[in-house]
């Protein structure tokens, strides 16, 4: 069994997974559009037919997923971080830089009795990250 989370976006999935992608060092697996729809399924609306209709991107072993929803419904991420766990202070730093432009920050990257980098923030893009260097535990 595996948990892939899966995101909403209010319009940028594609720009988002394309941001994650080259920072995270990930792959784009696919992005379909509402537009690529088969014939015969629901109707789409001409304001949403180049929007994402779901995307796949590998991050190391993981996947996340995402979409784009009409406008109406979408919300930033409210209750759930995604957390990258990653080797070192410099690419917690690299990523903290890179994921607070433009977004809001929660915990400035600093050291914590559980990890020597920690940092809580939103992305420009409404997504909730975590990023850690732990410390070794004993």
């Amino acid at each position: 069994m595996q948990v892939k989370p899966y995101l909403n976006f209010g319009g940028n999935c594609a720009e988002a997974f394309h941001v994650y992608e080259q920072l995270l060092g990930g792959k784009i697996l696919n992005i379909l559009t509402q537009g690529q729809m088969p014939p015969g399924g629901p109707p789409v609306a001409p304001e949403m037919k180049d929007k994402v209709m779901h995307a796949r991107l590998s991050v190391g072993d993981s996947v996340i997923m995402g979409s784009d929803v009409s406008p109406d419904r979408y919300q930033p991420t409210r209750s759930a971080y995604l957390t990258l766990n990653v080797d070192s202070d410099a690419e917690a730093e690299r990523i903290y830089a890179a994921l607070s432009e433009g977004g809001e920050v929660f915990m400035q990257m600093q050291e914590t009795f559980f990890a020597t980098r920690f940092a809580q923030l939103r992305d420009r893009f409404g997504v909730l990250w975590m990023i850690l260097h732990e410390k070794a535990m004993r």
